[in-house]
Protein backbone atom coordinates (compact mmCIF):
# COMPACT_ATOMS: atom_id res chain seq x y z
CA UNK A 1 0.00 0.00 0.00
CA UNK A 2 1.53 3.46 -0.65
CA UNK A 3 1.50 5.49 2.77
CA UNK A 4 -0.61 8.24 0.92
CA UNK A 5 -3.80 6.23 -0.34
CA UNK A 6 -6.65 8.08 1.42
CA UNK A 7 -10.14 8.22 0.14
CA UNK A 8 -11.12 11.56 1.43
CA UNK A 9 -14.86 12.53 2.23
CA UNK A 10 -15.74 16.42 3.21
CA UNK A 11 -18.33 18.29 4.48
CA UNK A 12 -20.87 15.51 5.66
CA UNK A 13 -23.40 17.40 6.95
CA UNK A 14 -25.70 15.33 10.00
CA UNK A 15 -27.85 16.23 12.36
CA UNK A 16 -27.18 14.25 16.14
CA UNK A 17 -28.35 14.81 19.68
CA UNK A 18 -24.84 15.55 21.38
CA UNK A 19 -24.46 17.60 24.50
CA UNK A 20 -24.03 18.37 27.94
CA UNK A 21 -25.97 21.04 27.94
CA UNK A 22 -29.88 20.11 28.82
CA UNK A 23 -31.28 21.64 25.35
CA UNK A 24 -28.21 19.92 23.65
CA UNK A 25 -29.56 16.36 25.20
CA UNK A 26 -33.47 17.37 23.52
CA UNK A 27 -32.92 18.66 20.12
CA UNK A 28 -30.59 17.29 16.99
CA UNK A 29 -28.53 20.04 16.16
CA UNK A 30 -26.42 20.00 13.00
CA UNK A 31 -22.96 18.54 12.50
CA UNK A 32 -20.37 18.59 9.98
CA UNK A 33 -18.07 15.76 9.30
CA UNK A 34 -14.70 15.18 7.31
CA UNK A 35 -13.23 11.58 6.96
CA UNK A 36 -10.34 10.23 5.80
CA UNK A 37 -10.03 6.61 4.85
CA UNK A 38 -6.58 5.30 4.50
CA UNK A 39 -6.67 2.35 2.04
CA UNK A 40 -5.06 1.11 -0.89
CA UNK A 41 -6.07 2.31 -3.55
CA UNK A 42 -3.58 0.92 -6.44
CA UNK A 43 -5.98 -2.24 -7.21
CA UNK A 44 -8.82 0.14 -7.78
CA UNK A 45 -6.68 2.28 -9.68
CA UNK A 46 -5.72 -0.50 -12.11
CA UNK A 47 -9.12 -2.10 -12.45
CA UNK A 48 -11.26 0.70 -12.10
CA UNK A 49 -13.62 -1.56 -10.11
CA UNK A 50 -15.77 -0.81 -7.56
CA UNK A 51 -14.87 -4.06 -5.81
CA UNK A 52 -11.15 -2.94 -5.34
CA UNK A 53 -12.22 -0.22 -3.30
CA UNK A 54 -14.23 1.02 -0.47
CA UNK A 55 -17.42 2.04 -1.68
CA UNK A 56 -17.73 5.65 0.33
CA UNK A 57 -21.74 5.66 -0.22
CA UNK A 58 -22.24 2.32 1.94
CA UNK A 59 -19.62 3.69 4.21
CA UNK A 60 -21.50 7.36 4.95
CA UNK A 61 -24.98 5.61 5.70
CA UNK A 62 -22.75 3.14 7.92
CA UNK A 63 -21.82 6.27 9.90
CA UNK A 64 -25.50 7.89 9.59
CA UNK A 65 -26.84 5.06 11.45
CA UNK A 66 -24.57 6.04 14.03
CA UNK A 67 -24.76 9.75 14.74
CA UNK A 68 -28.78 9.24 13.79
CA UNK A 69 -29.41 6.75 16.62
CA UNK A 70 -27.10 7.03 18.97
CA UNK A 71 -26.67 10.04 21.85
CA UNK A 72 -23.54 11.65 23.28
CA UNK A 73 -22.51 14.11 25.67
CA UNK A 74 -18.95 14.21 23.74
CA UNK A 75 -17.50 14.79 19.97
CA UNK A 76 -15.13 12.77 21.55
CA UNK A 77 -16.96 9.86 22.34
CA UNK A 78 -18.98 10.51 18.63
CA UNK A 79 -15.72 10.58 17.36
CA UNK A 80 -14.15 7.53 18.56
CA UNK A 81 -17.99 5.91 17.54
CA UNK A 82 -17.42 6.58 13.72
CA UNK A 83 -13.59 6.18 13.94
CA UNK A 84 -14.57 2.45 15.24
CA UNK A 85 -17.39 2.16 12.60
CA UNK A 86 -14.99 2.53 9.60
CA UNK A 87 -12.84 0.43 10.65
CA UNK A 88 -14.60 -2.17 10.94
CA UNK A 89 -16.75 -1.48 7.88
CA UNK A 90 -14.24 -3.24 5.83
CA UNK A 91 -11.02 -5.36 6.52
CA UNK A 92 -8.88 -3.53 3.64
CA UNK A 93 -9.04 0.34 5.66
CA UNK A 94 -6.23 0.52 7.53
CA UNK A 95 -6.60 3.67 9.89
CA UNK A 96 -9.35 6.31 9.80
CA UNK A 97 -9.55 10.37 10.57
CA UNK A 98 -12.52 11.50 11.57
CA UNK A 99 -12.92 15.27 12.58
CA UNK A 100 -16.62 16.12 13.76
CA UNK A 101 -18.08 19.93 14.02
CA UNK A 102 -20.89 21.32 15.77
CA UNK A 103 -21.94 23.78 12.94
CA UNK A 104 -24.06 25.84 16.15
CA UNK A 105 -21.61 25.69 18.98
CA UNK A 106 -23.29 27.15 22.39
CA UNK A 107 -20.84 29.87 22.94
CA UNK A 108 -22.13 33.38 23.41
CA UNK A 109 -18.68 34.50 21.24
CA UNK A 110 -19.75 34.31 17.17
CA UNK A 111 -17.88 30.68 16.70
CA UNK A 112 -18.26 29.26 13.36
CA UNK A 113 -17.62 25.95 14.43
CA UNK A 114 -16.75 24.14 17.40
CA UNK A 115 -14.78 20.34 17.00
CA UNK A 116 -12.50 17.35 17.54
CA UNK A 117 -10.44 15.67 15.03
CA UNK A 118 -9.07 11.65 15.65
CA UNK A 119 -7.22 9.28 13.98
CA UNK A 120 -7.21 5.57 15.00
CA UNK A 121 -5.93 2.95 13.49
CA UNK A 122 -6.67 -0.94 12.67
CA UNK A 123 -4.66 -2.90 15.56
Amino acid sequence: MTAGDRIELRGLRLTAIVGVLPHERTTAQPLELDLDVVVDLGPAGRSDALDDTVDYGALCTAVDAVVSTSRFGLLEALAERIAATILAHDDRIAAATVAVRKTRPPVAQHLDSSGVRITRQRP
